[in-house]
């Protein structure tokens, strides 16, 4: 059992750390434009799948549901 609170808490920081190269490429696509080296158009892309969920009427709203249960902050206990 204490492997497995390890592995899960592995999990969520290597989550975290992409959350926050997520934010960081936001953030420099905005400052410096759109094809900033190493990152891709980050900006781009989430606004491609925010099309593509919205398309998808009532699918588009459960897998953004999903998502967003995914990436909340919820006890891990």
């Amino acid at each position: 059992m204490n492997g497995l609170n390890a592995l899960k808490s592995w999990i969520g920081a290597l989550t975290e750390v992409a959350l926050m190269l997520l934010a960081l490429g936001i953030v420099l696509a905005l400052l410096a434009g759109p094809q900033v080296p190493f990152l891709g158009n980050v900006v781009g892309n989430i606004v491609a799948l925010i099309t593509d969920l919205g398309k998808a009427g009532v699918t588009g709203l459960i897998a953004l549901g999903v998502i967003l249960w995914l990436f909340s902050k919820r006890s891990m206990s």
